[in-house]
């Protein structure tokens, strides 16, 4: 199933086209993450957009660019709509221009989402309202707005229902909407995967699916146990799951695997240890939003964290496994490769035991893994590790994905 959406790319101007979100990028051996664009031209005016070639610019995107560029102009380092605010303007900008239903709503039309309004608490109905505010601040000048109270239901619309897009690394690019994909319902056992090709969404089968029976996605990270996942369900989409895997919890024990000791922790002290781990995972989202105490702060959460959590819980405890990624991914943010790599090489296993078959957040693993790796000049393991993450993305992305091509090119490179 292909489907196109409407989007809006926070990090187009330093990851790739503004319309279609390919990467003109390459890896610099020494720097293994960092992106440099090659091939990418400006738009010409606010100098932050950037694009393939021509037609992606002019002929494709401008109407919507337009929307933004002048802004982008105006207020220059001062321009920082969120990507919720840019794409709820999007949306506004292609409703005006074509008032029918368009392309991506064959099946199921924006104005046909969810709300979950009556379930917005006090909180959510402030940040609405910040989103409301600041959409009128960047964009009053070039649009003009439904009243306040239509607002607030696209934008609960708009949380409900946007997809995350990301890179072959789990790398975040921006949000889109692809209203003809979001008829599907969440599963913590899915039977399809949804992956990217510029602007559209793909749906692709990891297993048998019988005639009639439903078609299942999931909204969330299922590395966690079943009410760290339910309670992410309640929180960003308003409903339980009752999946065969939530009602059974049949993995909940090795996800909060303990330590075997001599004498063992107390049912008390256990759950002190995962109410602690959760605590410090909400604190380290929190601290991650402010880049220049990247080094400073989360590096110290990161290792006292696991030092204390390892007093209880095994290293393929789920809460340590999810620190040991953040931990991995500030040394790569400080380019520590072979801290990178030893984080790495602690997580794959478990992660291949957790997550379901064809899991994205496997294959973007063994990804990093491969092209540490290959940094590091131990080919052998790198040509492996990047072999397996290939396996995953034939299924998952399909065997003709440009990920794919530009992953064997690496290998063939090296």
């Amino acid at each position: 199933l292909h489907c196109e959406g409407d989007k809006a790319l926070e990090q187009a101007a330093q990851r790739g086209c503004g319309l279609c979100f390919i990467q003109h990028c390459r890896l610099d051996t020494m720097s293994v993450f960092s992106l440099r664009k090659e091939g990418l031209s400006k738009c010409g005016r606010c100098k932050q957009a950037f694009y393939c070639n021509v037609e992606c610019q002019v002929r494709e995107d401008w109407p919507m660019h337009k929307l933004e560029c002048s802004a982008m102009c105006a207020f220059g380092q001062s321009w920082n709509p969120s990507e919720t605010v840019r794409l709820t303007a999007r949306i506004l900008a292609k409703q005006k221009a074509h008032p029918e239903r368009t392309e991506s709503e064959k099946f199921f039309a924006v104005a046909e989402f969810e709300s979950h309004l009556d379930k917005l608490d006090n909180e959510k109905r402030e940040l609405i309202q910040n989103d409301i505010a600041a959409l009128h601040h960047f964009y009053s000048k070039h649009m003009e707005f439904p009243d306040n109270a239509a607002l607030v239901v696209l934008f609960a619309q708009v949380n409900c229902n946007g997809f995350t897009i990301e890179d072959e690394e789990l790398s975040h690019l921006g949000s889109a909407i692809f209203p003809d994909v979001a008829l599907m319902n969440h599963s913590c056992c899915p039977n399809v995967i949804v992956t990217y090709r510029g602007t559209l969404a793909e749906v692709r089968a990891v297993k048998e699916i019988e005639p009639g029976e439903e078609v299942f996605t999931s909204y969330i990270d299922l590395l966690y146990p079943t009410e760290d996942r339910n309670e992410r369900l309640r929180d960003s989409y308003f409903f339980n799951c009752d999946c065969r895997e939530c009602i059974t919890k049949e993995k909940d024990k090795e996800k909060l695997e303990i330590r075997k000791l001599d004498e063992p922790p107390s049912p008390e002290a256990v759950w002190d240890m995962i109410k602690y781990a959760r605590n410090v995972i909400e604190e380290f989202r929190r601290a991650k939003h402010y880049k220049y105490i990247l080094c400073l702060t989360l590096t110290p959460i990161c290792e006292l964290s696991l030092e204390k959590m390892g007093v209880i819980f095994e290293d393929s405890n789920v809460y340590m496994l999810h620190m040991m990624y953040q931990a991995m991914g500030v040394c790569l943010y400080m380019q520590d490769w072979e801290g990178a790599l030893r984080y790495g090489q602690k997580i794959i296993k478990p992660y291949s035991k957790h997550y379901p078959s064809y899991s994205l957040n496997v294959a973007s693993m063994w990804l990093k893994l491969g092209r540490l790796y290959m940094a590091l000049e131990n080919r052998t393991a790198g040509v492996k590790a990047l072999k397996r993450a290939i396996a995953i993305m034939e299924v998952a992305h399909g065997k003709d994905h440009p990920y794919i091509s530009e992953i064997k090119q690496e290998l063939e490179d090296h």
